[in-house]
């Protein structure tokens, strides 16, 4: 029987994008759909009932949301290219940083980033936390020389990050503070195949620009990163 794997993403959201990225390091074939997260489909609330976000993932007609999930799943199930490491205390160290980005960094970040009021305070934890992953970067990636599932999950800081920085004036990752950091982010949105699946960040730019007001005013909820898991 052919294996029949399907994801429903959306192009903004780093989360839908980083089980891209696992699909095709490890060469599965899937069809990808593209929803509209203000018109979701029949299908993305049939399959994922509970939340209604991107990304969720099928496979031979067996859903799965949220991304971390979906990223061990894909590693279990696929065994080429792995992204998460065969030593179960190695594993489980990734599957704690990995909880650490999700958690504690991406949403401190994009507060740093939005909320006004909150900078100060936000700017000064988010260092801290980048600092810790500073540390903990040893090789070119977090997995290594190739790409693992801690690199996949930290996608939003490699790419979306730089993107917000340009957008409306405010420095966190940058070469002074993080060299290790923004060496890995180059390398890694420069992959082969990462820079295939990466949304173009003038086009991240376009969409952001009329909507910088309203993004401010309501602290950036009323972008997809918040209808994505």
């Amino acid at each position: 029987m052919g294996e029949e794997v399907k994801v429903y993403g959306h192009w903004r959201s780093p989360f839908s994008r980083g089980v891209d990225i696992a699909l095709k390091l490890k060469g599965v074939e899937y069809k990808y759909y593209e929803e509209d997260l203000s018109n979701k489909s029949a299908s993305l609330l049939k399959y994922n009932p509970i939340h209604k976000k991107v990304p969720t993932f099928v496979h031979n007609e067996k859903p799965l949301a949220e991304s971390l999930v979906i990223l061990e799943y894909i590693d279990d199930t696929w065994k080429s290219h792995p992204i998460l490491p065969q030593d179960p205390y190695q594993r489980a160290c990734v599957r704690f940083w990995a909880r650490f980005i999700d958690d504690k960094v991406i949403p401190t970040l994009w507060k740093a980033i939005w909320v006004k009021e909150e900078q100060e305070r936000t700017l000064e934890e988010v260092i801290g936390y980048l600092e810790f992953l500073e540390k903990e970067l040893k090789d070119k990636y977090f997995g290594g020389e190739s790409i693992g599932l801690l690199d996949i999950v930290a996608i939003f800081i490699a790419h979306w990050v730089p993107v917000f920085q340009q957008l409306v004036g405010i420095e966190i990752l940058t070469e002074t503070k993080f060299p290790k950091l923004c060496k890995w982010s180059h390398d890694f949105v420069t992959h082969d195949v990462v820079i295939k699946i990466l949304p173009l960040k003038e086009d991240i730019i376009a969409f952001f620009i009329p909507r910088l007001d309203t993004m401010k005013k309501t602290g950036g909820l009323s972008t997809t990163i918040y209808q994505s898991v």
